[in-house]
């Protein structure tokens, strides 16, 4: 019998549709259509287009990939920095019911390779800038299917290197449809983007994204900041990592602006927050600090009152009080490519402001609680999955469920049916939860470093040695001991002109932590880094045995 609320009551055209974020800037472009939407470079040179241009484009990218042939589930690749065919690509690419793979811009040629095949692209855009390693990457690559390639031409970059394909990415849109009726896709679960891991160990994975996920994690990151319409978005994140935490659909979302970025640094951040009036930015730790850490003549005249976010590591007390320094609002999320970017945030309570910089930073190094529009986040006994006591001791895996959780792996089924084990999707990260429901990572499984029987977490140890003055960057991994099996060796980056020696390190950690938790080995240097800005830990334990890698 049908229940009463059922009886006669369809699911119609004029009662449903499916979450997309396309929506946005659909209605962006009708309701603001002469406000600006892009702005790429500075001075009177720089290129600017309003919502309505914008929208237009996207919509001729989207007719000329249909015309080529390329409509639902083909993947379409981008090789691009943060510019405006970037932001073109994450509408105009769905627009035509393609799948959008933005592929890391530092990766070696193999691994392009692996992906433009695994992903089986049917296209593909390419940035000058990228144009000689895909040239190599091509080359690699095993299938033997056509590969539409689009050269992009960029006045700010300069004359192209070499050209790919028979088209410049100018030509293409220009031979699309700026009336083009896309329609919104048949079902919100359709998908939307491709994004591969890092693969540290064998072949990255190809978390595949829907509809629906892309758009309740672009209204979740309006929701987490509060996030004002006409907000001056600044692209300090790449776009190609978890599609830049769905900020493009987000600013378009706020009818914001989008100040495009090629490359990350300080001097041309700075500029860009004068001259474009820049309200909000994200990024790695990496990127906080070269901004905290930059000469104060750069600092000057940045408007007061920035938003910025942060992921990764959590935020020292160091990075902390340099953001208030300069006026900055830090906003502390948490997430993996597999939630699309950021899924918890550390809200920040009013009381908070008057604990002193210590107590601030503890509690902000929390990675919180869930995203307005994630159903869940727990701390979970893995072999039981049930939760574990809210006490701020007892460990277990930050696991996840909702809306805003990958499709899966693409072609791998295996490695799906694990990841979503019980109903929940496994991070793999260890943490605690507090008593009030704030979540704290304690470290990687891969991570926790067991020495002479006792487990220590390289998350405390680092958090100790961000708090040295002189160190810009740390992290912490297994060295081999032939007495404890394993012991902490950590690798330091010093600010500039630092003086500090790995005696001056051990010191500090000693004041700080139990006798068995501090580092053994110190290696000063430079420390490897992905273009997100996150610390190669792999990297790290290659050389955790090397010669120089110092017993103090």
């Amino acid at each position: 019998m049908t229940a009463l609320y059922d009886q006669d009551l369809p699911r119609n055209e004029a009662n449903h549709a499916s979450l997309t974020p396309l929506s946005f800037i659909e209605r962006t472009a009708q309701v603001y259509p002469d406000r600006l939407a892009i702005v790429h470079g500075r001075g009177e040179q720089a290129l600017r287009r309003t919502w309505a241009q914008t929208y237009a484009r996207c919509r001729q990218l989207a007719s000329a990939l249909t015309r080529a042939g390329i409509g639902k589930n083909d993947t379409v690749a981008v090789m691009l920095p943060n510019t405006p065919p970037m932001v073109e690509a994450h509408f105009g690419v769905p627009m035509a019911g393609a799948v959008l793979n933005s592929l890391n811009t530092r990766l070696d040629p193999e691994t392009i390779a692996f992906m433009l095949d695994h992903g089986e692209a049917k296209a593909l855009i390419v940035d000058p800038e990228f144009a000689q390693v895909v040239q190599k990457a091509l080359a690699l690559r095993q299938a033997r299917t056509p590969l539409l390639l689009i050269d992009v031409e960029d006045a700010l970059y300069g004359p192209a290197p070499l050209r790919l394909g028979q088209l410049s990415y100018d030509e293409f849109v220009a031979s699309g449809d700026p009336d083009f009726a896309w329609q919104l896709p048949a079902d919100e679960w359709d998908a939307i983007a491709l994004n591969y891991t890092s693969g540290t160990t064998g072949n990255p994975k190809g978390v595949v994204y829907h509809h629906r996920g892309a758009a309740v994690n672009a209204i979740s990151n309006v929701l987490e900041w509060d996030m004002p319409k006409f907000s001056v978005y600044l692209w300090t994140l790449p776009m190609f990592h978890c599609n830049g935490w769905c900020f493009p659909w987000t600013v378009a979302a706020r009818a914001g602006v989008n100040v495009c970025l090629r490359r990350v640094d300080p001097e041309a951040i700075f500029a860009m927050m004068r001259e474009h009036g820049v309200t909000h930015y994200c990024g790695a730790p990496i990127v906080h600090g070269l901004l905290v850490n930059a000469p104060a003549a750069l600092k000057a005249g940045v408007p007061a009152g920035i938003r910025a976010m942060v992921a990764g590591a959590a935020p020292p007390a160091s990075m902390i009080e340099g953001m208030e320094q300069m006026g900055f609002d830090l906003t502390h999320v948490y997430g993996l490519t597999e939630v699309y970017g950021p899924a918890t945030v550390c809200a920040k309570h009013e009381a908070w402001d008057a604990l002193d910089i210590g107590e601030r930073a503890r509690l902000n190094a929390r990675q919180g609680v869930r995203y307005h529009l994630q159903r869940d986040v727990r701390v979970l006994d893995p072999e039981t999955m049930q939760p574990v006591p809210q006490d701020g001791e007892t460990m277990g895996e930050i696991m996840f469920r909702g809306n805003i959780a990958m499709k899966g792996y693409l072609k791998n089924p295996k490695a799906t049916q694990e990841a979503f084990a019980g109903g929940w999707f496994h991070s793999g990260d260890l943490a605690v939860q507090y008593p009030d429901g704030y979540i704290k990572i304690k470290d990687r499984s891969k991570d926790i470093i067991i020495s002479g029987g006792e487990n220590i977490s390289s998350i405390e140890v680092e958090d100790v040695l961000y708090r040295h003055p002189d160190v810009l960057a740390a992290a912490v991994v297994a060295k081999p001991d032939a007495r404890w099996g394993e012991t902490p060796c950590a690798f330091v980056e010093l600010k500039a002109g630092a003086e500090t020696t790995p005696e001056d390190i051990v010191a500090h950690c000693k004041k700080h932590l139990a006798g068995f938790k501090v580092p053994r080995a110190v290696v000063f240097g430079e420390l490897p880094k992905t273009s997100t800005g996150k610390i190669q830990k792999f990297e790290l334990r290659k050389q955790a045995g090397s010669a120089g890698a110092i017993d103090v």
